[in-house]
């Protein structure tokens, strides 16, 4: 029992992790529409942001997040600008390539300043651990959990509540629509795509003290992330969320009993078989992958 306790709790720590990115990469597709293929890139850019506060200032990563998070985001209302903001409208295979030629640019930006090197932030309380009876839990992974998961509920507050949030929806649901109403769209979508990747971005920077950095490493987190957004439902903020979770939970389950290597296999597996049985995904609705507006 409490071996099983130790394996649902480790694969909810890892899943809370993966939810902030995929939060943000649900966003970006709900609203823009846009297959964000560097999303991975922005989170690598925020944990060398923290790995390089820690070793020259010796910031914790954990306040790092206060720098990260602003650099980050005017990083994205610039790419917005020059990139995003024209391959809206523009055919599918243009916003693959322009999103993917991003990612590779970033990735090897990364390779040339910072080298190919693995790189890992050191504290005071790396390798501590808390204990809840006979399971135990890493403080470091604890933290980040608690963090990512209180920044995407937070977001997802922000887009039900607030008077932006909802106009964020209103240009989800129909682009021509909102306009009509008087809501400035490409406002909206400048606004959207850099608060998503300043949430990468975050994650970035709380996964630091977790997890070794170096330039592809947002790749690795990525696709994972792609998994969790369409298992979720594409777009639903909150089934990302939960999706993320289930993911988590999935690999430490069958890495436990089967082995690592056949973690990614399995929740592969098992989003295969969701869209099988329903195509939207979990909380998703149909027709959310198709585009709203000219």
């Amino acid at each position: 029992m409490d071996l099983a306790l130790q394996i649902i709790a480790s694969g909810l720590l890892t899943g809370g992790i993966y939810a902030l990115l995929a939060v943000g990469l649900t966003l970006i597709f709900g609203v823009l529409r846009v297959v964000n293929f560097a999303h991975g890139e922005f989170m690598m850019l925020g944990m060398y942001g923290a790995f390089w506060m820690w070793a020259l200032w010796d910031i914790d990563p954990y306040l790092s997040v206060f720098a990260v998070v602003p650099a980050i985001f005017g990083l994205g209302l610039l790419t917005d600008r020059l990139i995003i903001k024209r391959t809206i409208g523009a055919p599918e295979v243009t916003v693959v390539f322009a999103t993917l030629g991003l990612s590779i640019l970033l990735q090897n930006a990364a390779l040339t300043v910072f080298s190919a090197d693995t790189r890992s932030v050191t504290t005071g309380y790396t390798g501590t651990a808390l204990s809840f009876g006979e399971v135990r839990v890493s403080i470091p992974m604890l933290i980040s959990f608690v963090v990512a998961i209180g920044l995407a509920l937070a977001l997802w507050a922000f887009l039900s509540r607030t008077r932006f949030g909802k106009a964020i929806q209103a240009t989800a649901q129909n682009r021509d629509a909102a306009a009509l109403m008087g809501i400035n769209v490409q406002r909206v979508y400048m606004m959207t795509y850099a608060i998503a990747v300043a949430g990468a971005g975050a994650m970035g920077a709380i996964a630091a003290p977790v997890f070794s950095v170096y330039p592809r490493v947002g790749l690795s987190f990525v696709i994972t992330a792609f998994v969790i957004v369409v298992l979720g439902g594409l777009g639903s903020v909150l089934g990302a969320v939960i999706a993320a979770l289930l993911v988590g939970l999935v690999q430490s389950v069958v890495g436990f009993l089967v082995g690592a290597a056949w973690a990614e296999i399995a929740y592969f597996v098992l989003f295969i078989a969701v869209l099988v049985l329903r195509p939207q995904g979990l909380f998703g609705r149909r027709g959310a992958e198709v585009y709203q507006g000219a």
